[in-house]
C-alpha cells in the first residue's frame, strides 16, 4: 500500500473511531448530568492529552480532553473510591448513587451507540439503496445449492421469510438463517417469472467455521451478463500496465486460444501465474500482439495469476445487474431500526458460535482491517462510509454490553448481582474481575491484530 493510501485509511479510521467513541461517552456524560452526578472529565482517547479545555456547566467545572491514543475514551465522575470527597458533594458521587442510577449511566454508552447506528442507517436508506440484484448463475456442481435445485438466473426473493433485495441482503440472510444448520427455505423467481421455494440442506455444516464466503460455501455464484474482453483500465504498476495494455484494447486471443468474453480471459490469467502469455489484441481497428506475465497472488492455499486490469462494461449491462431501492422517511426509519436489530443479534450469534468452536476465530477483525474498510468505504462515497459507521457502531454497542469486567457490560453484571444479593459486590471481587477482564481484552486484541497481519500477508 502506498503512503498516501495508508494515510487515507488512518485518517478515516481516526474519524470513525472519534465519532463513535465521542457519542458513546456522550451517552454516559448526558445521563450522568441528567441524574445530577458530578462529572469531572470527558475524554476522547487515552494517554497524554493533546488538547484540553474547561467549561462551566451549571455548578460544575468540567474538563474536556482529546488524548493521544484514539482507541477509546472515558467519563470521569466524582467517586469516593478514587479519592476524598467533600461532605457537601458526597450525594453527587457516583458510588453513592442507587443501583438504578448507576445502571442507567453505565448502560447509556452502548444504548447511544445503537441510537447512532439507527441514525446512520436512516441517512443511508433515506437516500436510496443501490446494490447488486440477488440473481444467481448455475450453482457449483454437487453443492448444497445445486442439490436444492437452484438454476441459472434464479432471482432470490426471500430467505427463511426475510425479504431479500440485494446480493448483500442475501449473504446476511444466509448467515443469519444458516448459522445453526438445518434447512433454509429460499423463495426464488425463475427466469420464466415463476415463483417457487427451494430448500437448502445445511445439516451440521458450520458455515462460519470455513474460510470461504457463505455464498461460495453453499455453491452460489452471482449471475453476470457476458462482458466483452475489452480493457476498461489498468492499475498502476500492474502486469497489464507494464506489458502495455491500454484502455479500449479488445483481447482476441491468448496463446492462440480465442477469447469470447472477460470471464475466459480471467480464467486463463488466473491459471498462469508467473507464466508469459501472448496476447492478440484489436487496437484502433488493427491487430497487434504483446507479451504479458501475470503476477502471483495467494488465494487460500493456492497461487493465482492477476494482471491488474478491469473490463469495460457497457452501461446497459451494468443496469441489468443493479437495483435501486427508494424509501419514504417512515420506511427508512423502519429499515434502520430493523437493520440495527438484525446486525446486533447476528453479532451475538457469531460471538456465541466462536465460544463453542463453531465459528472460526479468523472472523475477528482488529484496527488494521477496520482502518482498511474505513478507507475503502470512504473512497466509494459518503453514504457507503456512513453505512460502515452504522455497522461499527452496532458492533461497539454489542461488545460493550458483554458481561466482561472492564467493559460496560461487566459493570452492569455487578449491578445485577447487587440487585439479587441486596448489597454491592466486594472491592476484592471487583478488583479480581478487573484483572480477568483486562487479560481477556488483551488476548482478544492480540488475536484481532494477529488476524489483521495474516490478512495483510495473504
Amino acid at each position: 500500500m502506498s503512503s498516501g493510501g495508508l494515510l487515507h485509511n488512518v485518517l478515516f479510521f481516526i474519524l470513525a473511531i472519534g465519532i463513535l467513541v465521542a457519542f458513546h461517552e456522550f451517552g454516559h456524560y448526558w445521563v450522568a448530568r441528567l441524574l445530577k452526578v458530578k462529572v469531572l472529565r470527558f475524554s476522547i482517547g487515552f494517554g497524554k492529552p493533546l488538547i484540553s479545555w474547561k467549561k462551566q456547566k451549571g455548578d460544575d467545572l468540567i474538563e474536556f480532553v482529546i488524548a493521544a491514543i484514539p482507541l477509546g475514551g472515558y467519563v470521569k465522575m466524582l467517586d469516593e473510591r478514587e479519592g476524598p470527597v467533600e461532605e457537601k458533594l458526597k450525594h453527587r458521587a457516583f458510588n453513592n448513587q442507587t443501583v438504578a442510577t448507576r445502571f442507567a449511566i453505565v448502560s447509556a454508552g452502548p444504548i447511544f451507540n445503537f441510537i447512532l447506528a439507527v441514525f446512520f442507517y436512516f441517512i443511508f436508506f433515506i437516500n436510496g439503496e443501490e446494490g447488486i440484484k440477488p440473481v444467481i448463475s448455475t450453482p457449483i456442481i454437487e453443492s448444497p445449492a445445486a442439490l436444492a435445485g437452484f438454476e441459472n438466473q434464479d432471482e432470490i426473493k426471500s430467505v427463511a421469510g426475510s425479504e431479500v433485495q440485494t446480493w448483500q441482503d442475501f449473504r446476511i440472510a444466509l448467515i443469519d438463517s444458516g448459522i445453526d444448520g438445518g434447512v433454509i427455505p429460499v423463495k426464488v423467481r425463475t427466469v420464466d417469472l415463476y415463483e417457487t421455494e427451494r430448500r437448502i440442506e445445511i445439516g451440521d455444516l458450520h458455515i462460519l467455521n470455513e474460510k470461504d464466503d457463505v455464498t461460495k460455501l453453499l455453491g452460489f455464484k452471482l449471475w453476470r451478463p457476458e462482458v466483452p474482453a475489452v480493457i476498461g483500465g489498468t492499475t498502476a504498476e500492474g502486469a497489464a500496465a507494464k506489458a502495455g495494455l491500454l484502455e479500449g484494447d479488445h483481447v482476441l486471443a491468448i496463446n492462440q486460444q480465442a477469447i469470447a468474453n472477460w470471464d475466459e480471459l480471467v480464467e486463463i490469467v488466473q491459471s498462469n501465474a508467473a507464466k508469459p502469455l501472448e496476447f492478440l489484441l484489436l487496437r484502433d481497428g488493427q491487430e497487434t500482439s504483446l507479451q504479458l506475465t501475470p503476477a502471483e497472488k495467494k488465494r487460500g492455499d493456492i497461487m493465482v495469476g492477476f494482471m491488474g486490469a478491469y473490463p469495460s462494461v457497457p452501461e446497459a449491462l451494468i443496469n441489468k445487474t443493479k437495483t435501486t431501492i427508494e424509501y419514504s422517511a417512515l420506511e427508512a426509519m423502519s429499515r434502520a431500526i430493523s437493520e440495527t436489530w438484525t446486525f446486533s443479534v447476528l453479532t451475538l450469534k457469531v460471538l456465541g458460535k466462536m465460544l463453542v468452536g463453531q465459528a472460526a476465530l479468523e472472523n475477528i477483525s482488529g484496527p488494521i482491517t477496520i482502518a482498511q474498510y474505513a478507507g475503502i468505504t470512504a473512497s466509494i462515497g459518503i453514504l457507503t462510509y456512513i453505512k460502515f459507521l452504522a455497522m461499527i457502531s452496532v458492533s461497539l454497542g454489542v461488545l460493550n454490553l458483554l458481561p466482561v469486567p472492564m467493559l460496560d457490560g461487566g459493570h452492569l453484571m455487578y449491578y445485577l448481582i447487587e440487585i439479587v444479593k441486596g448489597s454491592p459486590v466486594s472491592q476484592k471481587f471487583e478488583e479480581l474481575g478487573q484483572q480477568v477482564g483486562l487479560t481477556l481484552l488483551l488476548m482478544l486484541m492480540s488475536l484481532a491484530i494477529f488476524n489483521d497481519i495474516q490478512r495483510l500477508i495473504n
